[in-house]
């Protein structure tokens, strides 16, 4: 029989130094296949004394062994070191770890599934319904014993008389309250004198007792009888076992004699060499173990020579690799117990080190003379500094450089300032100690220079942190990259090791089963990575014997293989190689936030630059010095601004809007001064107007000349061709003359100042495109008051408005109307789409002008009209022919000719005359209807026919009239 597990005849291979192993590639990392239990002996340990410790089936079969022992067959199913004891035969003979031992699924088996049974239940389900059918038809036989029935009920009758307690499965009178429900303490008390009575109750519960034992042994001795059959039965088995068990033992007798000669012959020698080759080896892990305890030794001295000459990454790496040793390698080791926690505070010391270092190259390089030259400074080390931050995960570095930065931006502007102090003798540095006063009494040429010093020092100020940052952020990304080649490398190991682990467990159970790989697999069939792992195991002819604790190849060297960081060469932009270790745990999110703070810091700079240069501003501005430039200062002043915003947002590729703010507000303030001081000086001129026509300089045709070129632009004064050149009598506009005034030769001027000034600063095209508007209405008003509402008379003095301020007025403001069109191309061609709303203003100033313009001309034609009224009105039809009527009334209408033929064009003087004539047409019907004079051929018809003949030869006889059509018989047609 049997045993338990502790006296079983196969010893169980379960230590930690076992060698029958098979000997698996380092480089392929699967779960080994969990075999069946060895039956080789203990193997050896390196002692030839503990070769045999345990018992031997070969050795000790002559001799009585623990194996001799023999305990009964309960002993043997019931293993107390189980929690249960519904386990199986196969538990209790070989342990609780035979059901839980993966076993390999074998390749000649084919996997059995529900199909396979298809045809055998197509055969067996007709066999089965007849089955079913007979069954139901069959009576059954009434096998079953009245007697024994009848006898069970009786014994459950009996058995019911037993009370209920004694059935329970936690029955114990250990228990005070089950005891005394048994016993009760009354049948047992002496008290007074019912000791009889007491007596008596105690024999009745004992009777009653011994009752329900008598109950229970009945009804056990009837089980028993009901089983003797099965019983006999098993004793008549146990013969037959005994026969088997004889007849197993003699032959299990003599496999141990034939497994004894093995032993002696086969084993022993091959054994010896296998504990010898294992001696060999723990000696080679000795040395190697010995020798990386030397090297690690060696860490902190190098450590301090790589700080010495600014190696940081190399330190960091050196000092992670010694932790990552200590921690696998040489874990446990007594004299390396402290050297793990001394290498953490060298790790801190680095960290603030590198700050340090980081802190005082940031300061060296924004502090360097600001020349032209833009190179990066010392870019190795400042590469080395950000890898080795990034390896420690300090990612708040670039603080540090933003805070360089803003003291830098500081110090140009107050080296600047003392610079140009310097070499202006005027200001007494003694007396005025303030850098700002000893500023705002510089001029105008003297603070440009500085001013323009200053941005040219930004500019080179910005290219330079632009270069740095740039470089800062190529390690960043170079970081990025190497992360993302490491997960696709990653993803392709996992997928060969995946297809690998197939292969190997293939053949670890083939070779687990006793069986060659050649002779599972055909020549065809065999796998790459087998091929490999046998062609390794049998081609070398001076390789050991393989043994599970054999040592291969990397495990005998000196680096752990786990510790060594691997390591890929990059380039930064600037030409600097650099090694990126794989250790830099630094997630992709993180990389990608570094690297936009880092532009940020480089949008930053910008701010930093205009936030100073405000600032620069404002305290030359406090004494309204910017708001008191004239146009052209104020103008070059606005270009250097708008080219250096313009340089700062090429170089950092965003706008910053401070400087901008600054210059639209000084804008601003230029353009109220710029129009009120032109908008009071047309007032003047327009009070002091006393509207004749004025002669034109020749720069003032030159100034339109240049204007009808397509372009508004101010020419160039050229004083000895303008002496030359003698005034003209009547403006030049595209083939057309208009006579003017002299407000408005220099209004004309004004204007092309304000489309010259949104040249110049297209930042107030929208200002000035409000302001001009303002001085066109302003103009237009005011022109209409002093002329048509005779406010001249009062303010300039003038005794009268004659027709001919009429006129001159009148073209005055078509001359005006005429460059409105060109003006509103102008300003649409420099403003936004979204503000084409603001063009409507030219459309309104068109239409007033054109209703001003009107507005002369009735008033003209009403001077007439009066005229008419005045005279018509006293006209009789009488000699002699011409009356003195027409001839008066052909004389005022020469008058007025007269006055604005040289004024107005020749189609504009027609319209005029042709209104005047109607309007003198309708007085002479209106005259004729009073006197009664009809077209009837009679003599006063025929004295106002002469008369009439003589105000039209008049009238076409004056220039540019003779064409006219007067149609003067409308005078006698009458009204229906």
């Amino acid at each position: 029989m049997a045993s338990s597990h502790s006296s079983s005849p196969v010893p169980q291979s379960n230590s930690s130094d076992a060698f029958f192993k098979k000997e698996v590639d380092a480089t392929k990392r699967f779960h080994p296949v969990q075999s069946l239990p060895d039956v080789c002996p203990k193997e050896p340990t390196g002692n030839p004394n503990n070769l045999h410790d345990s018992p031997s089936l070969v050795v000790d079969q002559q001799r009585w062994t623990i194996y001799h022992s023999k305990v009964n067959l309960p002993a043997a199913l019931n293993d107390p070191r189980l929690a249960k004891r519904e386990s199986d035969f196969f538990t209790k003979t070989w342990g609780v770890d035979f059901v839980d031992t993966e076993v390999t699924p074998s390749f000649y088996l084919p996997q059995i599934t529900k199909e396979d049974f298809a045809l055998y239940q197509q055969e067996i389900t007709p066999r089965e319904k007849v089955h079913e059918r007979c069954k139901n038809i069959c009576t059954p036989k009434d096998t079953f014993d009245r007697t024994l029935l009848h006898t069970h009920d009786k014994s459950r009758t009996d058995l019911e008389q037993v009370p209920k307690i004694f059935m329970k499965p936690d029955f114990a009178l250990e228990d005070s309250l089950t005891f005394n429900a048994v016993l009760p303490w009354s049948h047992f008390s002496t008290a007074g004198g019912k000791g009889n009575r007491d007596a008596a109750s105690s024999k009745l519960l004992q009777e009653k007792l011994s009752h329900y034992l008598d109950i229970v042994e009945v009804n056990i001795a009837h089980q028993i009888s009901l089983r003797s059959e099965a019983f006999f039965h098993a004793m008549t088995s146990q013969h037959e076992l005994q026969d088997y068990l004889r007849k197993t033992s003699q032959a299990v007798k003599l496999l141990r004699e034939k497994i004894s000669k093995i032993d002696k012959v086969m084993c022993e020698g091959s054994l010896r060499v296998l504990r010898l080759s294992l001696t060999r080896n723990n000696c080679i892990k000795a040395y190697n173990k010995l020798k990386l305890m030397a090297t690690v030794h060696q860490t902190q001295p190098t450590v301090q020579l790589l700080l010495s000459t600014s190696e940081y990454v190399g330190a960091l790496d050196l000092i992670a690799t010694t932790q990552e040793v200590l921690q696998q390698e040489l874990q446990g080791i007594h004299s390396f117990r402290h050297l793990g926690s001394q290498l953490c505070e060298l790790e801190k010391l680095i960290d603030k080190m590198m700050i340090a270092e980081f802190s005082t190259y940031a300061r060296n390089d924004l502090n360097r003379p600001l020349e032209d030259d833009c190179q990066i400074l010392e870019e190795e080390r400042l590469v080395s500094l950000v890898f080795g931050l990034l390896k420690q995960r300090k990612l708040n570095f670039y603080e540090i450089y933003g805070d360089e930065m803003n003291n830098t931006a500081k110090n140009i502007i107050k080296q600047c300032v003392v610079n140009t102090v310097s070499q202006i003798e005027e200001i007494d540095t003694e007396v005025v100690v303030k850098l700002a006063d000893q500023m705002r009494m510089m001029n105008f040429p003297q603070w440009f220079d500085l001013l323009k010093n200053i941005f040219s020092k930004f500019t080179i100020f910005l290219k330079r942190v632009k270069a740095t940052l740039n470089t800062i952020r190529s390690v960043v990304f170079l970081v990025l990259d190497k992360n993302q080649k490491t997960r696709d490398l990653e993803d392709t190991l996992q997928k060969n090791s995946a297809k690998e682990s197939m292969v190997d467990s293939e053949v670890a159970y083939l070779t687990h089963e006793g069986m060659f790989i050649s002779d599972a697999f055909g020549d065809s069939e065999l796998p790459a990575g087998a091929a490999d792992s046998a062609s390794q195991r049998n081609t070398s002819p001076n390789s050991e014997p393989c043994s599970s604790d054999s040592v291969s190849e990397p495990e005998c060297t000196t680096d752990s293989s786990s510790s060594k960081e691997h390591t890929s060469s990059s380039v930064t932009p600037g030409g600097v190689e650099m090694m990126i270790s794989d250790d830099m745990k630094l997630t992709d999110l993180e990389l990608v936030r570094l690297a936009n703070n880092i532009q940020e810091l480089l949008y930053n700079a910008s701010d930093i630059c205009h936030d100073r240069s405000v600032k620069f501003l404002m305290a030359r501005a406090k004494d309204g010095f910017l708001e008191k430039l004239n146009s052209s200062e104020f103008v070059t002043l606005s270009r250097l601004m708008e080219g250096f915003i313009l340089d700062t947002e090429q170089i950092c590729g965003r706008k910053s809007m401070s400087l901008r703010g600054a210059l639209q507000s000084q804008a601003n303030r230029f353009v109220n001064r710029f129009h009120e001081e032109r908008k009071t000086k047309l007032s003047l001129l327009l009070d002091n107007e006393r509207w004749k026509q004025a002669e034109v300089p020749a720069e003032f045709q030159d100034l339109v000349d240049s204007v009808s070129d397509g372009r508004i632009s101010l020419p160039e004064k050229k004083p000895t061709a303008t002496e030359e050149r003698k005034p003209a009598e009547f403006l030049i506009v595209e083939g057309q003359k208009y006579a003017t005034v002299g407000t408005v030769l220099l209004l004309i001027r004004i204007i092309l100042e304000y489309c010259q000034c949104v040249d110049n600063i297209p930042s107030i095209t929208t200002d000035m495109l409000t302001r001009l508007s303002d001085l066109l209405k302003y103009f237009n008003s005011r022109s209409c008051q002093l002329v048509l509402g005779a406010g001249a008379l009062q303010v300039v003095g003038l005794k009268t408005i004659t027709t001919k301020n009429l006129a001159l007025s009148s073209r005055c403001l078509q001359l005006i109307v005429h460059y409105i069109p060109i003006i509103r191309a102008h300003f649409e061609a420099r403003l936004q789409p979204k503000q084409f709303s603001m063009l409507r203003h030219f459309d309104h100033i068109t239409k007033d002008y054109h209703d001003h313009i009107a507005e002369i001309s009735a008033k003209l034609v009403a001077i007439m009209d009066s005229l008419f009224d005045k005279l018509l009105s006293k006209y009789e039809v009488k000699a002699p022919v011409p009356s003195a009527c027409f001839r008066n009334i052909c004389k005022q209408m020469a008058k007025m000719h007269e006055a604005i033929y040289d004024l107005l064009p020749e189609e504009q003087t027609q319209m005029l005359f042709l209104r005047i004539n109607a309007s003198y047409k309708l007085h002479l019907k209106r005259q004729l209807a009073h006197l009664n004079v009809v077209n009837d051929g009679g003599p006063l018809n025929g004295l106002v026919t002469s008369d009439v003949a003589f105000y039209t030869g008049n009238l076409q006889a004056l220039k540019g009239l003779n064409n006219l059509d007067l149609n003067m018989a409308e005078i006698w047609e009458q009204k229906r």
